[in-house]
């Protein structure tokens, strides 16, 4: 019998659980996917981190086994805070696929390898790796990280569904990440397969002839009908109907029982040990550094800019490079250097290109190309350039908008807002549009939504003159920094006086109160009762600096304990409290499935009304969530006074699930209290985007990618609980690909109704693209609505899958393990992609020598390269690539005391062969 689990909610999180035993995505102390995913995927971060520490020369040595110290360790011990947010966010994006195969591909054999889908899976496979590699040479890294998930939990299901172990193997099938090589043996739709076993507890029901001839079966299912192929092994397990059919019982390895335990753990080892070969295929194709950020190994920071080019801005434009120059060359070197750079310039009728660089000094002359020129009339196509932004920065980015005029392309509005809630990142806007435009502006609902945005995003709309738009710029320096939190935040319109208290940690450093709105009074006050008004701008708790509607407060000592902010003023306003803590959580809104694999799903759009919400939450410090202990989690009405708490389900390492039975009716933040063991210190934490339920929901899930010049079909579902009528339709892409949908769809109460986007991406797409399509529906009146954010992939047809070949011709040292610092040895290869698609590139996957490379041209062309390294770094591995992503390597170790020596071929010796016959001419060394 299948147990449902306690709590099913691990699918989401970076767990290594102390005992594991079942193939579930989710599970409390369970062997799910997740855990077999994650150990795979930190031991490979591990012995990537240590492969690029040696190759810079340093040392790699985490302290503990937390994921925080492994991030610490691998990006190298500079200056400042580093926050694990970021890459267990990364991580997660990995993890959480696993719900949505059991949920959304619930009864899609070759998603599992049930039915004896052996091919279909594979292709499942072989596609998503070329799509992974395809994204990552474009800078796509979450449609990547969403692929792998989804890969490696396929790849699992074929050593716990199928007789692979059964079968005696004790290595994983390499054919199946091998797209030169074929599912072999696989049985005939008229074989039988298994025996009857009526207790469903039989240790092995596979016929003598299947085990005799290493035929491979799976078992199959039905969730729906008990209908089988005759003599057909089923699944298992109490929603498989088909397994009440002669043969009765499966062959399911999911769960460990006293009749399959051994079974069941030969199953996890090869699930683990593929995963890992997936992994190393992926870390050869794209290399160390870009394997790290598929990982989410990076600094937090990201500078983003979108820049409004018309006439009028040079004054701002200028800010803009000063800006940019100023924190490029201050934080060099620090944890606070920005990982990664976005800059899209827009005016009007024209938005882009989106730039996305690592190279700081590209960022540099891409920003000083920039000039402003052109623009007649007001309003500017600035929300296509921020849909730009969104779609292709880091989740949880701050992005900072500069124009003067308002959004010319306000249909855009609730995509962007969809955006600013799917991604987590923060939007702020450098409003300096003339003294008489803003009076004219203030009364237009049009500029009315840079602040609404803002807002939605927990970001500020900055009104300030051209003449001090470089004392409001600070705002950026302060967030371009690592490890940021937010501490509180909140928005009263209409003001009205009231005290909002914030607790200060002792983890905090850097921390700035920022509030805006004009006119305001306010008095703020410590934990000592030491109080600063408004009106003083240097006081006792701070430096208070006016620009524009802002008013920023640098505290100049971080007191432990409870602040007060009292504010006393009946005008409009905004509150945010931010500093600078490892200490913080990442979540994801949760809603459970059932099947044969039940569990809980991140949600994507907004969660259902007149359900209690339920919340996957990790807490992280720079010691690892074990070190913290949650007391409170509740959602928080951003602009009343509501508060509901939440109930919550503690899990092993600081992970928790979280019930919010009354939730606000409004918009609404999370409010996170909770404890530093360390230093027995309280803390509190915030979100920052916005969030609200919603009676409508939309479905829609794609599993397969575009392809150049040909019509993409993906269909949805919407679904009502609240007004019966006509639903308006809205989708969109931020790549203008053409697209054709329902306009409207007929939906009545407790209904639902299906529609289909139709999507051509241009025959000259470069293979990898990543498109962000967002569906919308809005009841009728739109008093409600709701989206859903998908990432599709435009891939290229491959037809190359032969890997390139690498062998080794000489291997020459005279290396002494007494004083390898004064000895050097050096290696000898031959690399050639044959016919194939050509080389794109070698690259030194562990080692820390220098690789010289030159090619020779004879039919095919042969790179000819030679490694050098010190005898202190006795191993190497070459990565030869080719255009589409196959990997080819070679490997050598040395041994101390060895002189010159011929090294035997790694090729099979009919390869090698081969390659004499063709290319006499290229060997003459041997």
């Amino acid at each position: 019998m299948i147990m449902k689990l306690l709590v099913p909610t691990v699918a989401l999180i970076a767990l290594v659980v102390s005992r594991v035993q079942a193939f579930y995505s989710v599970g409390e102390n369970e062997n799910t996917h997740v855990t077999i995913t994650h150990n795979a995927v930190m031991a490979k971060i591990r012995e990537v981190c240590e492969a690029v520490a040696e190759s810079e020369g340093r040392d790699f040595k985490p302290m503990n086994s937390s994921a925080e110290e492994l991030l610490h360790a691998c990006l190298g011990r500079a200056t400042g805070e580093v926050s694990g947010a970021k890459f267990r966010t990364a991580l997660n994006q990995i993890y959480k696929q696993n719900g949505f195969v059991d949920q959304d591909f619930m009864s899609s054999a070759p998603h599992h390898f049930n039915n004896e889908a052996f091919k279909e899976g594979r292709n499942l496979i072989i596609q998503g790796i070329v799509a992974i590699k395809a994204n990552v040479r474009t800078d796509n890294f979450q449609s990547a990280r969403e692929t792998l998930g989804r890969v490696c939990h396929t790849l699992q299901d074929f050593y716990s569904h199928s007789n692979w172990v059964e079968l005696g193997n004790q290595s994983p099938y390499a054919n199946l990440i091998s797209p030169d090589l074929n599912i072999e043996n696989i049985t005939d739709i008229e074989m039988p397969t298994c025996s009857d076993c009526a207790s469903g507890t039989c240790p092995n029901q596979l016929l003598p002839a299947i085990l005799n001839g290493k035929y491979l079966t799976s078992g199959y299912i039905g969730l729906f009908s008990s209908v089988k192929p005759e003599g057909k092994c089923s699944h298992g397990g109490e929603t498989d109907l088909s397994s009440s059919q002669n043969p009765r019982g499966g062959i399911s390895k999911d769960e460990s029982h006293p009749y399959n335990a051994n079974l069941h753990r030969d199953a996890v080892n090869l699930a683990a040990e593929a995963t890992m070969e997936l992994l190393e295929d992926i870390r050869g194709a794209i290399g160390n550094q870009n394997y790290l950020r598929l990982m989410g190994i990076a600094r937090s920071a990201v500078l983003a800019f979108v820049i409004d080019t018309t006439g009028s801005m040079g004054d701002d434009i200028a800010e803009a490079k000063r800006i940019a120059f100023s924190i490029i060359d201050k934080k060099k070197g620090t944890q606070d250097e920005p990982s990664e750079y976005i800059l899209v310039p827009f005016n009007d009728p024209d938005f882009g290109p989106l730039l996305r660089t690592t190279d700081p000094a590209v960022m540099k002359s891409e920003i000083s190309k920039i000039s402003a020129n052109g623009g007649g009339d007001t309003p500017e196509m600035c929300l296509s350039a921020l849909q730009l932004a969104l779609t292709g920065a880091p989740s949880s980015s701050y992005i900072y908008v500069f124009t003067d005029a308002p959004p010319k392309d306000t249909h855009l509005e609730n995509t962007i807002k969809a955006l600013e809630s799917s991604t987590k990142s923060t939007v702020s806007f450098m409003l300096t549009a003339s003294s008489r435009r803003r009076r004219a502006l203030s009364a237009s609902s049009q500029f009315q939504m840079y602040y609404d945005m803002a807002l939605a995003s927990g970001g500020q709309a900055i009104e300030v003159s051209k003449s001090s738009i470089s004392q409001a710029t600070a705002i950026i320096v302060d967030t371009s920094s690592s490890a940021l939190v937010t501490i509180l935040q909140c928005s009263r319109d209409p003001g009205r006086e009231e005290n909002f208290p914030f607790l200060l940690d002792r983890s905090l450093s850097n921390t700035i109160i920022y509030i805006t709105g004009t006119g305001l009074t306010f008095n703020l006050r410590s934990p000592t009762r030491v109080t600063q008004s408004n009106t003083v701008v240097n006081g006792p708790l701070g430096t208070i600096q006016t620009v524009g509607n802002l008013q920023r407060i640098q505290l100049t000592g971080t007191e432990m304990g409870l602040w007060h902010i009292d504010m006393t003023t009946t005008r409009p306003y905004t509150i945010k409290v931010m500093g600078q803590s490892a200490i913080t959580f990442i979540y994801d809104f949760v809603e459970e499935f059932k099947g044969p694999h039940p569990g809980f799903a991140a949600i994507d759009g907004r969660p259902k009304s007149g359900s209690p919400v339920k919340l996957l939450l990790t807490l992280t410090g720079e010691k690892g969530p074990e070190a913290l202990e949650l007391q409170e989690v509740a959602l928080m009405e951003v602009s009343g006074v509501k508060v509901s708490k939440g109930t919550t389900e503690k899990m092993a390492n600081g992970d928790y699930l979280v019930t919010v039975n009354e939730v606000p009716e409004g918009e609404f933040v999370i409010r996170l209290k909770g404890k530093d063991k360390t230093f027995t210190s309280l803390f509190q934490r915030q979100t920052t985007t916005l969030m609200s339920q919603s009676k409508v929901t939309i479905k829609a899930r794609a599993d397969s990618s575009m392809l150049p010049g040909q019509v993409f079909k993906l269909n949805f579902t919407v679904t009502t609980k609240g007004t019966s009528g006509t639903y308006t339709i809205r989708a969109r892409n931020d790549k203008n690909i053409p697209m054709n949908h329902p306009s409207t769809l007929n939906l009545v109460s407790g209904g639902s109704a299906q529609g289909t986007v139709s999507l051509t991406p241009p025959g000259d797409t470069v293979s990898g693209t990543d498109v962000t399509l967002t569906i919308q529906a809005e009841s009728p009146g739109g008093s409600d609505s709701n989206y859903a954010v998908l990432r599709l992939s435009v891939l290229s047809k491959v037809t190359d899958f032969t890997p390139p070949k690498c062998e080794i011709v000489d291997v020459k040292s005279i290396c002494n393990s007494s004083s390898c610092n004064s000895s050097n040895w050096e290696l000898s290869v031959n690399i050639t992609d044959g016919y194939g698609t050509g080389i794109e590139s070698i690259s030194i996957q562990q080692g820390s020598g220098n690789f010289t490379q030159r090619e020779v041209l004879d039919g095919v062309i042969v790179v000819m390269g030679l490694y050098e390294a010190s005898c202190c770094s006795p191993s190497v591995t070459l990565s030869a690539v080719d255009k589409v992503g196959n990997v080819g390597r070679c490997s050598n170790t040395m041994k101390s005391n060895t002189g010159s020596r011929l090294v035997s071929m790694s090729l099979p010796l009919w390869a090698s062969l081969l390659l004499y016959t063709f290319l006499p001419d290229i060997f003459p060394m041997l």
